[in-house]
């Protein structure tokens, strides 16, 4: 069951050659998210390891992160809180630079969005490089969030995002 269950999200994953930028083979997920069916499935299986756990808060990251960490949230009946690229939210926030496969940035999260000793769970689309939830981690710890795991949909195993981030615990549904 989990194998086919992986290969028909895997067969919702459309592949864009050189896009955003010349080498990079974009994973685009929408088709997935169009698919109600599939989505619910991916959902429940991204936070199964979860069940039983207490977490209080799914951290989702910009853009992509935020629909999986929504709906996570919402399964868990947990608060989601929210890490954006630099200049996009209203309220007074902690930033941290990171660098992609083909760029860098910043990115910040409210200061109070993780309250001291919250448990956590850290969501994204896809493991790349691991810059960018790397990033992530280290706005939570400075905030003195406690971190259950992070999850991705999708690894790409070939850039060896991993190493970036170890000493967490990672799950990806999806590897490449």
């Amino acid at each position: 069951m989990r194998t086919k269950l992986l290969s028909e999200i895997k067969s919702k994953i459309r592949e864009i050659p050189d896009w955003p930028h010349k080498g990079v083979n974009f994973k685009d997920i929408t088709p997935l998210l169009q698919d109600k069916n599939l989505f619910h499935k991916m959902i429940d299986f991204l936070i199964a390891p979860y069940s039983g756990k207490k977490v209080d808060k799914i951290v989702g990251i910009d853009a992509r992160g935020f629909i999986l960490a929504a709906a996570s949230a919402y399964k868990f009946k947990t608060g989601l809180a929210i890490v954006r690229k630099k200049g996009k939210l209203p309220a007074k926030t902690v930033s941290r630079e990171y660098s992609l496969e083909y760029a860098s940035n910043v990115l910040e999260m409210h200061e109070d969005a993780i309250l001291p000793g919250e448990k956590v769970v850290i969501v994204d689309d896809v493991l790349a490089t691991g810059g960018t939830m790397k990033a992530a981690i280290d706005l939570v710890k400075q905030l003195k969030g406690k971190i259950v795991g992070v999850n991705f949909l999708i690894e790409l195993t070939y850039l060896k995002g991993r190493k970036n981030i170890k000493g967490q615990k990672i799950r990806s549904l999806l590897q490449y």
